[in-house]
């Protein structure tokens, strides 16, 4: 009885581990071919109490392929000024096609507002809903290979004040990697002193607002030479200016700590 037995479960043994086999190949050829890429939100950010921003899908398209439709991991509302000075969060992490990525856009729902004195105000935004936000973003893809990207939302930039007291949201958004990602950080001392720190090439101006300890960071920014200003929120204290400051892809550029004197 026991070897009567014992045919059955060897059976059905054999068919699960085929089943598992066709599974697995099946999953070998959907990735095969195809590089995973990761989308983390980050923020330059702005004088605001919040901002939330309503993210619904990211749409990639590489060059001679379809477009490529993704949910965020959580899709809804985003409070961008959570993600400054260094800190990020994990949008999305789909595979695509590999070769040069052509377009990538974001939509972006209805529902978006800002935090104003403690009031808040709904913000529209026509074209990022219906057809999505464009972003520029000029990489090429690798099979097989794990890429990262940021969106850094630049609040300060992003939000326009209209002369009924209302505001609108036009999107101002940077797309980069880890290839073409430098960076400057520091501390602007007092704690107080309610800065704005500003790096400065050409006509390209980028703010940051310290974090309640003083602390800074731009991301994502281009290889050039940057003039560093810091403004102070209060009176009693002096700007600060510095220049020839040297922005490397892949490196920190460290200031250290800026004391804002009387």
């Amino acid at each position: 009885m026991k070897k009567i037995l014992l045919l059955p479960v060897l059976l059905c043994a054999a068919i699960f581990t085929m089943q598992s086999c066709k599974k697995d190949n099946d999953n070998d050829v959907n990735t095969a071919g195809k590089a995973t890429v990761s989308m983390r939100l980050t923020d330059a950010p702005g004088v605001y109490e919040h901002v939330y921003i309503d993210i619904q899908q990211v749409v990639i398209t590489m060059e001679g392929s379809s477009a490529v439709t993704v949910a965020p991991i959580r899709p809804g509302i985003y409070d961008i000024l959570d993600f400054s000075n260094g800190i990020d969060t994990l949008l999305m992490t789909t595979t695509v096609p590999t070769g040069k990525v052509s377009q990538i856009r974001l939509v972006l729902g209805p529902n978006n507002s800002v935090v104003v004195d403690g009031t808040t105000h709904a913000m529209s935004t026509p074209s990022a809903q219906e057809s999505g936000l464009k972003l520029n973003l000029k990489e090429t893809l690798v099979a097989n290979t794990a890429y990262t990207f940021w969106l850094d939302f630049d609040a300060s930039k992003s939000i326009v004040e209209t002369g009924n007291g209302g505001y609108k949201l036009k999107p101002v958004i940077r797309a980069y990697s880890a290839l073409t990602d430098g960076r400057i950080k520091g501390y602007v001392m007092p704690v107080n002193a309610f800065a704005t720190v500003y790096a400065i090439n050409g006509t390209d101006t980028l703010s940051a607002i310290p974090d309640p300890t003083g602390f800074f960071m731009f991301g994502g920014m281009t290889e050039a030479t940057y003039t560093i200003w810091v403004q102070p929120g209060i009176l009693g204290l002096q700007p600060y200016t510095t220049g020839n400051v040297q922005v490397t892809y892949g490196v920190e550029t460290n200031l250290g700590t800026i004391t804002l004197l009387p």
